[in-house]
């Protein structure tokens, strides 16, 4: 019997994996498990134990009796601390019979570096009880990239599991050469064990006083490379000393870096809560690679890996929340800038890196993130949140240190990224296991005309040739700082050139909107999408012609009531349940709010923050997920969930600090902290913020939405040298 048989027997059902997981993330593990704290072996879909992009946990399933427990509820806390709460069926198995509820069990899990479980089971009956706990377990090792859907030819070999007194060992060598290891510990020693086709099915027995506990620790631990011998499984490890000191250390952890945020106080609790969770969340998806540095992780559990766009998006998001996030992104994509050319990872000079994978396909040569330099716009970005750093910094040793890494981004952009000399910065693949469509909206079809049709050739986008504007407007800046005159005034030149060509190339007038891109012969791609909202926060566009663009996104086949569509309604691909075609994502409803901000339209600016708050409460823990359905917004019906969305997911974690950020109108210049026309939704009368940091110094702020509707702010604290401006 399979283990997929046995799952059924079992009674698991896999039909609702996709519709409510919950996540455990430290470092680079994660865990993806059903709210009932079980991994089905029948159908995992992508839930299990992760480590470096590697299943190494693919099935963990409880039985009481001859029945899988009933699930009360399941809560996580700061990402790393789950607390699970079950029940039994009525068992008949034994004697005497247990009624319905009458046991219950509760889990404590805890993430860091190992899985540490810790399982009480309680007995509400009114006489002893002896109780039969069974757990199935089964590790497939699968690439992230197979759980994802991609076929292999061939694949390492799956040794046969190891059983020992206190537990079990599974083994893979890959293809690769190295060999991965689960290795799983109990603290006590099952009556019975076996093997039961590819996984391990143990059985525990317990007698139980009325009303009395008993304990059962469970650690499991993946390792990647080291051969685990048999008799180091001899000696199991001290289970609680374990699982108590991992939860202490994480526990200060998350408590150091709290300390360290923006801390937000407002009379809205869910608003409270939400914010917190978010805080939480960037922590969590924040890791340490050896030899190269901190990074925060794109997301759960599709980008639990460094991806440049995504990393550079959201520290660009919070830096109003911690700069330290910038400051470590920069520093460890600079390391890993591209000097060469190479056709498998579409690398070329000066290049900033779109992702890097850890995994049996990538160490094999499968796939080319080893790293992989498909991303169009990460360049782009690397220099946008650079100079944003600076501004709430005056890190000056920072710009001096990565003055030349600055210079060949532009060099890149110059040489490489202009693929034929017209000025613009253009993508096409070279790679064969590359992405077709290298701008955010990476999907094979995320780049369609109206008619559906893939446009040919080199692709120049319309959000990148406005990143490239602001791009050159901030080298000019920065070059400034470094007294490099004649350089900073050639980058504001091309910027000024590029603004004139971009309004004559891409804006339709008969539309009063612009083009989604050029293709390949310069033709225009007409099709009303989001990305025109990008161009916004840029300053690209002349006040009237970005009037028109406001205008435009908020018509009723872009603008959803749950936010802004990424692609029309009227349009002909549009698709309300596609990744790009007709979805929302909250990372670009932010960037297109930071541009409502800047041409004043205040009205459009609180629409998109009430509906991404609003969306916001009808998710698990209020965490927007990485996107969701484009659906219209109608009655008391929430959003409509995305099934393969990442949750959660850093720019969606990022979004609402920079919505904040943007309704508060405030903005950093060095020193000097400003607050220019703040506002508040209604569902916020009072706002606290602690612990910014700004400069060299940090602020307290205080602000009030009076009844006339007029939101205020006042100075709590400065402390070091800043000095607060606000412009009513």
């Amino acid at each position: 019997m399979d283990i997929k048989q046995r799952s059924e027997e079992w009674g698991i059902s896999p039909e609702d994996i996709k519709l409510s997981t919950e996540v455990l993330k430290e470092g680079q593990a994660f865990l993806t498990c059903l709210p009932s704290g079980m991994i089905p072996g029948t159908h995992p879909g992508e839930l299990g134990l992760y480590y470096q992009d590697t299943r190494f946990l693919s099935c963990l399933e409880f039985q009481l009796g001859d029945t899988a427990p009933i699930l009360l509820s399941s809560s996580t806390t700061d990402s790393y601390f789950a607390q699970i709460e079950l029940t039994n069926h009525e068992i008949v198995t034994g004697t005497p019979v247990m009624p319905l509820h009458t046991l219950h069990l509760r889990i404590f899990r805890v993430l860091k570096q190992s899985l540490f479980q810790r399982l009480r089971v309680t007995n509400f009956n009114d006489q002893a009880v002896e109780i039969s706990l069974k757990v199935l377990l089964g590790a497939d090792y699968r690439d992230i990239f197979e759980v994802r859907g991609l076929k292999r030819v061939k694949r390492g070999e799956l040794r046969q599991p190891e059983i020992v007194p206190h537990g079990v060992l599974f083994c893979y060598l890959g293809l690769d050469g190295k060999q991965r290891s689960t290795e799983i510990w109990f603290s006590q020693e099952p009556r019975q064990a076996r093997q039961v086709g590819e996984a391990v099915e143990l059985t525990f027995t317990f007698k139980l006083p009325p009303k009395e506990k008993v304990y059962l620790y469970m650690t499991i631990t993946p390792i990647v490379g080291e051969p685990v011998e048999s008799s180091f499984l001899d000696q199991p490890p001290r289970f609680s000393a374990g699982f108590g000191r991992a939860a202490r250390e994480l526990r200060g952890d998350y408590s150091s870096w709290k300390a360290d945020c923006t801390r937000y106080y407002s009379d809205n609790r869910i608003f409270n809560q939400l914010l917190n969770t978010y805080t939480t969340d960037l922590r969590a998806l924040t890791t340490n690679y050896p030899g190269w540095g901190r990074i925060i992780e794109a997301g759960i559990p599709w980008y639990s890996a460094p991806f440049g766009r995504d990393a550079l998006v959201t520290s660009w998001q919070t830096l109003s929340v911690n700069t330290s996030l910038a400051r470590d992104c920069l520093r460890f994509l600079a390391g890993l800038q591209a000097t060469e050319k190479s056709v498998w990872k579409d690398a070329t000079p000066g290049k900033i890196l779109h992702e890097i994978r850890f995994g049996e396909m990538a160490s094999a040569g499968e796939v080319p993130h080893t790293p992989y330099y498909g991303s169009v716009d990460s360049t782009l970005w690397f220099i946008i949140l650079f100079s944003e750093y600076y501004r709430w910094t005056e890190d000056y040793n920072l710009v001096v240190e990565m003055a030349q890494t600055l210079e060949r981004c532009l060099e890149w952009c110059r040489v490489y990224g202009d693929r034929d000399g017209d000025g613009y910065i253009e993508y096409l693949r070279e790679s064969d296991r590359g992405l077709v469509n290298q701008g955010w909206k990476d999907s094979w079809d995320g780049i369609v005309d109206r008619h559906g049709h893939l446009p040919d050739g080199a692709i120049a986008l319309v959000e990148v040739q406005a990143y490239y504007h602001l791009a050159l407007l901030r080298m000019e800046e920065l070059f400034r700082v470094l007294g490099e005159e004649g350089k900073a005034q050639r980058y504001g030149i091309e910027a000024g050139n590029l603004r004139d060509r971009f309004i004559k190339d891409f804006w339709l007038e008969d539309e009063g909107f612009l083009a989604f891109a050029l293709d390949g012969k310069k033709k225009q791609v007409a099709c009303t999408v989001s990305n025109a909202g990008h161009c916004l926060f840029t300053g690209i566009l002349t006040e009237d012609l970005a009037h028109r663009v406001i205008t435009r996104l908020f018509e009723p086949d872009m603008f959803s009531g749950w936010g802004i569509r990424t692609m029309s309604k009227r349009e002909r691909p549009y698709n309300p349940m596609s990744y790009h075609n007709g979805s929302i994502w909250p990372h670009e409803n932010a960037i297109i709010a930071r541009g409502l901000r800047r041409y004043g339209a205040m009205v459009e600016l609180m629409k998109v923050i009430d509906s991404m708050y609003q969306a916001a409460k009808h998710f698990p823990y209020h965490r927007l997920p990485e996107l969701f359905c484009g659906f219209t917004r109608r009655g008391l019906a929430g959003p409509v969930k995305f099934l393969t969305a990442c949750d959660p997911q850093a720019w969606a974690v990022g979004s609402m600090f920079q919505l904040v950020q943007t309704m508060l109108g405030i903005e950093a210049q060095g020193r000097y902290l400003h607050v220019r026309h703040p506002v508040m939704p209604q569902w916020i009368n009072e706002l606290v913020i602690e612990n910014m940091k700004v400069g060299t110094g940090l602020v307290d702020l205080e602000f009030a939405r009076k009844k006339n509707g007029r939101t205020y702010c006042s100075v709590l604290r400065t402390e070091g040298q800043v000095k607060v401006i606000i412009e009513p």
